[in-house]
Protein backbone atom coordinates (compact mmCIF):
# COMPACT_ATOMS: atom_id res chain seq x y z
CA UNK A 1 0.00 0.00 0.00
CA UNK A 2 3.16 2.74 0.89
CA UNK A 3 4.42 2.01 -2.53
CA UNK A 4 0.95 2.63 -4.25
CA UNK A 5 0.55 6.05 -2.19
CA UNK A 6 4.50 6.87 -3.05
CA UNK A 7 3.48 6.25 -6.60
CA UNK A 8 0.76 8.53 -6.57
CA UNK A 9 2.14 11.39 -4.82
CA UNK A 10 4.84 11.20 -7.53
CA UNK A 11 2.66 11.29 -10.44
CA UNK A 12 0.92 14.04 -8.58
CA UNK A 13 4.40 16.14 -8.42
CA UNK A 14 4.87 15.69 -12.36
CA UNK A 15 1.86 15.90 -13.48
CA UNK A 16 2.58 18.54 -16.58
CA UNK A 17 1.61 22.28 -15.81
CA UNK A 18 -1.21 20.89 -13.43
CA UNK A 19 -0.82 19.10 -10.04
CA UNK A 20 -4.53 18.24 -10.22
CA UNK A 21 -4.33 17.12 -13.54
CA UNK A 22 -6.39 13.66 -13.08
CA UNK A 23 -5.52 12.42 -16.47
CA UNK A 24 -1.76 12.81 -15.90
CA UNK A 25 -1.68 11.06 -12.78
CA UNK A 26 -3.65 7.90 -14.47
CA UNK A 27 -1.46 7.65 -16.98
CA UNK A 28 1.69 7.23 -15.00
CA UNK A 29 0.06 4.63 -13.20
CA UNK A 30 -1.18 3.19 -15.74
CA UNK A 31 2.80 3.15 -17.51
CA UNK A 32 3.96 1.79 -13.73
CA UNK A 33 1.16 -0.92 -14.49
CA UNK A 34 -0.05 0.06 -10.70
CA UNK A 35 -4.15 0.15 -12.33
CA UNK A 36 -5.77 -1.48 -15.24
CA UNK A 37 -7.35 1.41 -17.56
CA UNK A 38 -10.95 0.80 -19.39
CA UNK A 39 -10.90 1.38 -22.80
CA UNK A 40 -13.62 3.09 -24.88
CA UNK A 41 -14.76 3.50 -28.44
CA UNK A 42 -15.44 7.13 -28.76
CA UNK A 43 -17.70 8.95 -31.30
CA UNK A 44 -16.22 12.63 -31.19
CA UNK A 45 -18.31 15.39 -33.64
CA UNK A 46 -16.49 17.98 -34.22
CA UNK A 47 -19.72 20.71 -34.28
CA UNK A 48 -18.07 24.23 -35.48
CA UNK A 49 -16.54 27.44 -33.40
CA UNK A 50 -16.91 31.24 -32.89
CA UNK A 51 -14.64 34.20 -32.44
CA UNK A 52 -12.37 32.77 -34.62
CA UNK A 53 -9.45 35.84 -35.14
CA UNK A 54 -8.77 37.25 -38.47
CA UNK A 55 -5.12 36.33 -39.41
CA UNK A 56 -4.65 38.16 -42.49
CA UNK A 57 -4.82 41.86 -42.57
CA UNK A 58 -7.52 41.72 -45.50
CA UNK A 59 -10.27 39.39 -46.09
CA UNK A 60 -12.12 37.06 -43.33
CA UNK A 61 -10.17 33.30 -42.78
CA UNK A 62 -10.44 29.78 -44.10
CA UNK A 63 -10.28 27.50 -40.97
CA UNK A 64 -9.85 24.19 -40.05
CA UNK A 65 -8.45 21.93 -37.79
CA UNK A 66 -6.26 18.88 -36.69
CA UNK A 67 -7.18 16.47 -34.15
CA UNK A 68 -4.81 14.48 -32.11
CA UNK A 69 -5.62 11.47 -30.08
CA UNK A 70 -2.53 11.41 -27.23
CA UNK A 71 -0.20 11.81 -31.05
CA UNK A 72 -1.39 8.19 -31.80
CA UNK A 73 -3.69 9.46 -34.45
CA UNK A 74 -5.03 12.26 -36.13
CA UNK A 75 -7.79 13.90 -37.90
CA UNK A 76 -7.57 16.64 -40.55
CA UNK A 77 -10.85 18.26 -41.30
CA UNK A 78 -12.12 20.36 -44.31
CA UNK A 79 -11.48 23.85 -44.63
CA UNK A 80 -13.81 26.33 -44.34
CA UNK A 81 -13.60 28.77 -46.61
CA UNK A 82 -13.89 32.70 -45.63
CA UNK A 83 -15.90 32.68 -41.95
CA UNK A 84 -14.94 33.20 -39.11
CA UNK A 85 -17.50 31.11 -37.93
CA UNK A 86 -16.99 27.73 -39.24
CA UNK A 87 -19.51 25.11 -38.92
CA UNK A 88 -18.10 21.39 -39.47
CA UNK A 89 -20.41 18.93 -37.90
CA UNK A 90 -17.81 16.18 -38.94
CA UNK A 91 -17.38 12.85 -37.29
CA UNK A 92 -14.26 11.01 -36.01
CA UNK A 93 -14.95 7.29 -34.97
CA UNK A 94 -12.03 5.60 -32.74
CA UNK A 95 -11.78 2.47 -31.07
CA UNK A 96 -10.36 1.05 -27.82
CA UNK A 97 -8.58 4.28 -26.63
CA UNK A 98 -7.81 4.62 -23.02
CA UNK A 99 -9.76 6.38 -20.87
CA UNK A 100 -6.93 8.19 -19.65
CA UNK A 101 -6.52 10.03 -23.74
CA UNK A 102 -6.12 13.43 -24.04
CA UNK A 103 -7.78 14.99 -27.39
CA UNK A 104 -5.52 17.80 -28.49
CA UNK A 105 -6.94 20.26 -31.27
CA UNK A 106 -4.80 22.32 -33.61
CA UNK A 107 -6.80 25.29 -35.30
CA UNK A 108 -5.32 26.84 -38.23
CA UNK A 109 -6.07 29.23 -41.03
CA UNK A 110 -5.35 27.90 -44.52
CA UNK A 111 -3.48 30.32 -46.44
CA UNK A 112 -3.31 29.30 -50.48
CA UNK A 113 -0.25 29.87 -51.55
CA UNK A 114 1.97 30.55 -48.38
CA UNK A 115 4.84 28.08 -47.47
CA UNK A 116 3.05 28.21 -43.85
CA UNK A 117 -0.83 27.95 -42.86
CA UNK A 118 -1.15 30.79 -40.06
CA UNK A 119 -1.74 29.09 -36.69
CA UNK A 120 -5.12 30.58 -34.51
CA UNK A 121 -4.51 28.70 -31.52
CA UNK A 122 -5.25 25.09 -29.73
CA UNK A 123 -6.74 23.23 -26.88
CA UNK A 124 -6.70 20.02 -24.96
CA UNK A 125 -9.44 18.36 -22.78
CA UNK A 126 -10.53 14.71 -22.10
CA UNK A 127 -12.17 12.05 -23.78
CA UNK A 128 -15.25 11.80 -20.96
CA UNK A 129 -18.72 12.04 -23.22
CA UNK A 130 -20.13 14.97 -22.86
CA UNK A 131 -21.06 18.22 -24.90
CA UNK A 132 -17.64 20.55 -24.18
CA UNK A 133 -17.04 24.46 -24.78
CA UNK A 134 -13.28 25.02 -25.40
CA UNK A 135 -11.78 28.28 -25.28
CA UNK A 136 -8.77 27.99 -27.94
CA UNK A 137 -5.53 29.30 -26.40
CA UNK A 138 -4.02 31.99 -29.39
CA UNK A 139 -0.62 32.04 -29.86
CA UNK A 140 1.76 34.60 -27.40
CA UNK A 141 0.52 38.36 -27.30
CA UNK A 142 -3.31 37.25 -28.33
CA UNK A 143 -5.72 37.05 -26.03
CA UNK A 144 -8.14 34.18 -27.80
CA UNK A 145 -8.63 31.81 -30.99
CA UNK A 146 -12.34 32.29 -30.30
CA UNK A 147 -14.48 29.17 -29.32
CA UNK A 148 -14.88 25.76 -30.42
CA UNK A 149 -17.90 23.45 -29.24
CA UNK A 150 -17.62 19.49 -29.91
CA UNK A 151 -19.12 16.28 -28.45
CA UNK A 152 -17.90 12.91 -27.24
CA UNK A 153 -20.01 9.82 -27.30
CA UNK A 154 -18.39 6.83 -25.80
CA UNK A 155 -18.98 2.99 -24.93
CA UNK A 156 -16.97 0.28 -23.09
CA UNK A 157 -14.20 -1.03 -26.15
CA UNK A 158 -15.13 -4.74 -26.96
CA UNK A 159 -12.72 -7.82 -26.53
CA UNK A 160 -9.32 -7.25 -26.43
CA UNK A 161 -8.58 -3.12 -26.82
CA UNK A 162 -4.83 -3.21 -26.24
CA UNK A 163 -4.38 -5.19 -29.41
CA UNK A 164 -5.36 -2.62 -31.88
CA UNK A 165 -5.26 0.68 -29.85
CA UNK A 166 -6.50 3.81 -31.14
CA UNK A 167 -7.72 2.19 -34.28
CA UNK A 168 -9.50 4.53 -36.97
CA UNK A 169 -13.52 3.19 -37.24
CA UNK A 170 -14.84 6.03 -39.36
CA UNK A 171 -16.60 6.87 -41.55
CA UNK A 172 -14.74 6.55 -44.53
CA UNK A 173 -13.79 10.10 -46.04
CA UNK A 174 -12.01 10.99 -48.81
CA UNK A 175 -10.14 14.35 -50.28
CA UNK A 176 -9.84 14.77 -53.75
CA UNK A 177 -6.47 17.03 -54.83
CA UNK A 178 -6.81 19.29 -57.50
CA UNK A 179 -3.43 22.10 -57.83
CA UNK A 180 -4.07 24.84 -59.77
CA UNK A 181 -0.39 25.03 -60.31
CA UNK A 182 -0.24 21.50 -61.61
CA UNK A 183 -3.16 22.35 -63.70
CA UNK A 184 -1.04 25.61 -65.26
CA UNK A 185 2.10 23.38 -65.99
CA UNK A 186 -0.33 20.91 -67.49
CA UNK A 187 -2.67 22.95 -69.39
CA UNK A 188 -5.84 21.59 -67.93
CA UNK A 189 -7.53 24.23 -65.81
CA UNK A 190 -9.79 25.41 -67.45
CA UNK A 191 -10.37 21.86 -69.48
CA UNK A 192 -13.50 19.33 -68.92
CA UNK A 193 -13.90 17.41 -65.99
CA UNK A 194 -13.04 14.72 -67.12
CA UNK A 195 -9.16 16.09 -67.90
CA UNK A 196 -9.35 17.82 -64.76
CA UNK A 197 -9.23 14.44 -62.70
CA UNK A 198 -7.04 13.01 -64.84
CA UNK A 199 -4.33 15.49 -63.28
CA UNK A 200 -6.14 15.02 -59.44
CA UNK A 201 -4.94 12.88 -56.34
CA UNK A 202 -7.30 11.33 -53.90
CA UNK A 203 -6.83 10.39 -50.37
CA UNK A 204 -9.18 8.34 -48.81
CA UNK A 205 -9.14 7.33 -45.33
CA UNK A 206 -10.50 3.55 -44.57
CA UNK A 207 -11.29 1.41 -41.43
CA UNK A 208 -9.73 -1.34 -40.22
CA UNK A 209 -6.33 -1.59 -41.51
CA UNK A 210 -4.61 -3.17 -38.25
CA UNK A 211 -7.40 -5.41 -38.76
CA UNK A 212 -6.44 -7.17 -41.54
CA UNK A 213 -2.48 -6.47 -41.96
CA UNK A 214 -1.59 -5.95 -37.83
CA UNK A 215 1.81 -4.86 -38.10
CA UNK A 216 2.49 -5.75 -41.35
CA UNK A 217 4.24 -3.49 -43.72
CA UNK A 218 5.92 -3.92 -47.46
CA UNK A 219 9.45 -2.32 -47.75
CA UNK A 220 11.26 -0.90 -50.97
CA UNK A 221 12.64 -3.40 -53.20
CA UNK A 222 16.32 -3.73 -52.47
CA UNK A 223 16.53 -5.51 -56.16
CA UNK A 224 14.51 -2.89 -58.48
CA UNK A 225 17.16 -0.58 -60.20
CA UNK A 226 14.65 2.36 -59.57
CA UNK A 227 13.94 1.86 -56.07
CA UNK A 228 17.62 1.51 -55.60
CA UNK A 229 17.78 5.00 -57.31
CA UNK A 230 15.05 6.39 -54.82
CA UNK A 231 16.16 4.77 -51.46
CA UNK A 232 20.24 3.97 -51.33
CA UNK A 233 21.84 5.66 -48.93
CA UNK A 234 24.43 8.35 -50.71
CA UNK A 235 23.83 12.50 -52.04
CA UNK A 236 22.08 10.98 -55.15
CA UNK A 237 19.76 9.36 -53.54
CA UNK A 238 19.17 11.97 -51.85
CA UNK A 239 18.52 14.53 -54.48
CA UNK A 240 15.85 12.01 -56.26
CA UNK A 241 14.08 11.86 -52.89
CA UNK A 242 14.24 15.38 -52.43
CA UNK A 243 12.58 16.05 -56.21
CA UNK A 244 9.68 13.15 -54.97
CA UNK A 245 9.39 14.53 -51.86
CA UNK A 246 9.03 18.05 -53.32
CA UNK A 247 5.90 16.59 -56.22
CA UNK A 248 4.25 14.85 -53.57
CA UNK A 249 3.62 18.53 -51.40
CA UNK A 250 2.44 19.68 -55.05
CA UNK A 251 0.08 17.11 -55.50
CA UNK A 252 -1.34 16.32 -52.15
CA UNK A 253 -1.63 20.17 -51.21
CA UNK A 254 -4.05 21.26 -49.12
CA UNK A 255 -6.13 24.15 -50.68
CA UNK A 256 -9.34 25.62 -50.33
CA UNK A 257 -10.36 24.25 -53.67
CA UNK A 258 -10.15 20.65 -52.50
CA UNK A 259 -13.52 18.68 -52.58
CA UNK A 260 -14.33 16.35 -49.83
CA UNK A 261 -16.59 13.57 -49.36
CA UNK A 262 -17.24 10.34 -47.08
CA UNK A 263 -18.04 7.05 -48.29
CA UNK A 264 -21.21 5.45 -47.02
CA UNK A 265 -21.73 2.84 -49.59
CA UNK A 266 -20.84 1.44 -53.13
CA UNK A 267 -22.80 4.35 -54.68
CA UNK A 268 -20.20 6.87 -53.17
CA UNK A 269 -17.80 4.83 -54.23
CA UNK A 270 -18.56 4.56 -58.01
CA UNK A 271 -19.27 8.39 -57.51
CA UNK A 272 -15.42 8.78 -57.02
CA UNK A 273 -14.41 6.92 -59.94
CA UNK A 274 -16.82 8.53 -62.28
CA UNK A 275 -15.60 10.74 -64.68
CA UNK A 276 -18.16 13.08 -66.11
CA UNK A 277 -21.69 11.20 -65.55
CA UNK A 278 -20.01 7.85 -66.10
CA UNK A 279 -18.12 5.48 -64.32
CA UNK A 280 -14.46 5.84 -65.91
CA UNK A 281 -13.07 3.05 -67.47
CA UNK A 282 -9.67 3.97 -65.99
CA UNK A 283 -6.50 2.25 -64.61
CA UNK A 284 -5.29 3.71 -60.77
CA UNK A 285 -1.84 3.56 -59.47
CA UNK A 286 -2.53 3.70 -55.64
CA UNK A 287 -0.39 2.43 -52.07
CA UNK A 288 -1.45 2.38 -48.58
CA UNK A 289 0.07 4.60 -46.68
CA UNK A 290 2.33 2.84 -43.94
CA UNK A 291 2.26 6.33 -42.21
CA UNK A 292 -1.58 7.10 -41.89
CA UNK A 293 -3.31 3.85 -43.36
CA UNK A 294 -4.96 6.41 -45.83
CA UNK A 295 -5.15 4.92 -49.49
CA UNK A 296 -3.59 7.21 -51.69
CA UNK A 297 -4.28 7.18 -55.80
CA UNK A 298 -4.63 8.90 -59.05
CA UNK A 299 -4.89 7.61 -62.66
CA UNK A 300 -2.08 5.83 -64.13
CA UNK A 301 -1.85 7.57 -67.37
CA UNK A 302 -1.45 11.34 -65.75
CA UNK A 303 1.67 13.70 -67.00
CA UNK A 304 2.48 14.50 -63.64
CA UNK A 305 4.30 11.23 -63.07
CA UNK A 306 6.54 11.55 -66.10
CA UNK A 307 10.03 11.83 -65.24
CA UNK A 308 9.78 10.45 -61.67
CA UNK A 309 11.40 7.15 -60.58
CA UNK A 310 8.18 5.46 -59.11
CA UNK A 311 4.90 6.29 -59.41
CA UNK A 312 4.60 4.31 -56.00
CA UNK A 313 7.00 6.52 -54.26
CA UNK A 314 5.65 9.42 -55.02
CA UNK A 315 2.11 8.52 -53.57
CA UNK A 316 4.00 6.97 -50.47
CA UNK A 317 5.95 10.79 -50.31
CA UNK A 318 9.40 8.60 -50.67
CA UNK A 319 8.95 6.23 -47.31
CA UNK A 320 10.53 3.25 -47.19
CA UNK A 321 7.23 1.40 -47.04
CA UNK A 322 3.83 0.78 -47.26
CA UNK A 323 0.98 -1.16 -46.16
CA UNK A 324 0.43 -2.34 -49.73
CA UNK A 325 1.11 -0.87 -53.22
CA UNK A 326 -0.35 -1.99 -56.83
CA UNK A 327 -3.07 -1.33 -59.35
CA UNK A 328 -6.78 -1.02 -59.74
CA UNK A 329 -9.43 -0.91 -61.80
CA UNK A 330 -13.10 -0.31 -61.77
CA UNK A 331 -15.05 -3.05 -64.48
CA UNK A 332 -18.46 -4.19 -64.97
CA UNK A 333 -19.38 -7.80 -64.02
CA UNK A 334 -18.93 -9.79 -66.98
CA UNK A 335 -15.69 -7.43 -67.74
CA UNK A 336 -15.47 -4.42 -69.95
CA UNK A 337 -15.56 -6.01 -73.45
CA UNK A 338 -19.10 -7.45 -72.67
CA UNK A 339 -20.40 -3.93 -71.63
CA UNK A 340 -22.59 -1.46 -73.30
CA UNK A 341 -22.97 2.57 -72.68
CA UNK A 342 -26.68 1.73 -73.28
CA UNK A 343 -26.79 0.19 -70.17
CA UNK A 344 -26.90 2.82 -67.27
CA UNK A 345 -24.35 2.76 -64.45
CA UNK A 346 -27.38 2.40 -62.07
CA UNK A 347 -28.10 -0.70 -63.35
CA UNK A 348 -24.76 -2.10 -63.39
CA UNK A 349 -23.48 -4.51 -61.04
CA UNK A 350 -19.70 -2.86 -60.35
CA UNK A 351 -17.07 -4.64 -59.79
CA UNK A 352 -12.88 -3.76 -58.63
CA UNK A 353 -10.11 -5.42 -59.80
CA UNK A 354 -6.62 -4.74 -57.15
CA UNK A 355 -3.24 -6.19 -57.57
CA UNK A 356 0.07 -5.42 -56.17
CA UNK A 357 1.77 -4.47 -59.08
CA UNK A 358 4.91 -2.45 -58.04
CA UNK A 359 8.35 -2.60 -58.77
CA UNK A 360 9.22 0.31 -55.85
CA UNK A 361 7.88 -2.41 -53.06
CA UNK A 362 6.80 -5.59 -54.58
CA UNK A 363 3.98 -6.32 -52.63
CA UNK A 364 3.82 -9.87 -51.17
CA UNK A 365 1.02 -11.82 -53.36
CA UNK A 366 0.29 -13.93 -50.32
CA UNK A 367 -1.48 -10.92 -48.88
CA UNK A 368 -3.75 -10.30 -51.72
CA UNK A 369 -6.61 -11.90 -50.08
CA UNK A 370 -6.53 -9.90 -46.65
CA UNK A 371 -6.21 -6.68 -49.23
CA UNK A 372 -9.51 -8.18 -50.85
CA UNK A 373 -11.17 -8.79 -47.15
CA UNK A 374 -9.90 -4.90 -46.15
CA UNK A 375 -11.52 -3.23 -49.02
CA UNK A 376 -14.92 -5.33 -49.08
CA UNK A 377 -14.44 -4.27 -44.97
CA UNK A 378 -15.03 -0.78 -46.27
CA UNK A 379 -17.07 -1.26 -49.35
CA UNK A 380 -19.70 -3.44 -48.67
CA UNK A 381 -21.62 -3.14 -51.86
CA UNK A 382 -18.58 -3.57 -54.45
CA UNK A 383 -17.32 -6.57 -55.35
CA UNK A 384 -13.54 -7.01 -54.97
CA UNK A 385 -11.20 -9.33 -57.07
CA UNK A 386 -7.67 -9.49 -55.76
CA UNK A 387 -5.58 -10.53 -58.78
CA UNK A 388 -0.84 -11.06 -58.66
CA UNK A 389 0.69 -9.21 -61.41
CA UNK A 390 1.14 -12.05 -63.21
CA UNK A 391 -2.22 -13.71 -63.32
CA UNK A 392 -3.49 -13.58 -66.76
CA UNK A 393 -7.01 -12.79 -65.89
CA UNK A 394 -5.45 -9.38 -64.31
CA UNK A 395 -3.69 -8.79 -67.63
CA UNK A 396 -7.20 -8.89 -69.88
CA UNK A 397 -9.20 -7.26 -67.10
CA UNK A 398 -7.02 -4.43 -67.33
CA UNK A 399 -6.50 -3.90 -71.42
CA UNK A 400 -10.25 -4.59 -71.58
CA UNK A 401 -10.30 -1.47 -69.98
CA UNK A 402 -8.06 0.41 -71.76
CA UNK A 403 -9.68 -0.77 -75.10
CA UNK A 404 -13.02 0.34 -73.79
CA UNK A 405 -11.51 4.21 -73.18
CA UNK A 406 -9.89 4.57 -76.68
CA UNK A 407 -13.30 3.26 -78.40
CA UNK A 408 -16.25 4.36 -76.70
CA UNK A 409 -15.04 7.29 -74.36
CA UNK A 410 -12.59 9.49 -76.60
CA UNK A 411 -9.86 8.94 -74.28
CA UNK A 412 -6.66 9.24 -76.23
CA UNK A 413 -3.52 6.96 -75.95
CA UNK A 414 -1.47 9.75 -74.55
CA UNK A 415 -3.67 9.62 -71.57
CA UNK A 416 -3.00 5.83 -70.84
CA UNK A 417 0.36 6.47 -70.45
CA UNK A 418 2.25 9.25 -68.91
CA UNK A 419 4.76 10.82 -71.39
CA UNK A 420 6.91 14.17 -72.09
CA UNK A 421 6.52 16.22 -75.12
CA UNK A 422 9.88 17.26 -77.29
CA UNK A 423 10.21 21.42 -75.71
CA UNK A 424 7.79 21.09 -72.21
CA UNK A 425 10.79 20.27 -69.99
CA UNK A 426 10.44 23.28 -67.96
CA UNK A 427 6.32 22.75 -68.01
CA UNK A 428 6.48 19.31 -66.17
CA UNK A 429 5.95 18.82 -62.61
CA UNK A 430 9.09 16.92 -62.30
CA UNK A 431 10.62 20.43 -63.32
CA UNK A 432 8.62 22.59 -60.74
CA UNK A 433 9.29 19.65 -57.90
CA UNK A 434 12.99 19.73 -59.33
CA UNK A 435 13.67 23.39 -58.20
CA UNK A 436 11.70 23.48 -54.91
CA UNK A 437 13.50 20.57 -53.93
CA UNK A 438 17.26 22.28 -54.85
CA UNK A 439 16.67 25.30 -52.93
CA UNK A 440 15.88 23.48 -50.01
CA UNK A 441 19.28 20.66 -50.50
CA UNK A 442 20.77 24.34 -50.42
CA UNK A 443 19.19 25.05 -47.31
CA UNK A 444 20.34 21.59 -45.90
CA UNK A 445 23.84 21.97 -46.22
CA UNK A 446 23.75 25.52 -45.22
Amino acid sequence: MSKILESIGNAVAHANDNAHDLAAVTKSLAAEKMLDIPYVDLTIQFIGASGIPKVDVVGSADPYFVAKLDNRISYVSTVQVDTLKPVWNEIWKVKNVPTHASLSVEVMDKDDGAKRDDYIGKFTTSVAAGAKEAEIDGPLFRRSGGTFWLKIDSTPAGKDPKAYPYMFDGPVRFSRHFSPTVGLLTNTVSSTDDRVRLYSTWKMYIRGVQLFFGDAVQPWNHGYKAAQSIFNPGPAALAVRSGIMAGHRLLYARTTTNTFGVIADGADVLGVLRGGARVKPAVYTYIISAEDDSLRFSETGAAFFVDFASKHALHANCHPCVRYSGEFHPRPAGGWAAFSDATPDAETKWEIVIDNNSGTYSPDKTLLPKLKALLEYNFADVAVFALDREDPELTASREACRAYALEHRGVKKEELQPQRHEGEEDGTLAHRASIISKEELKNIEA
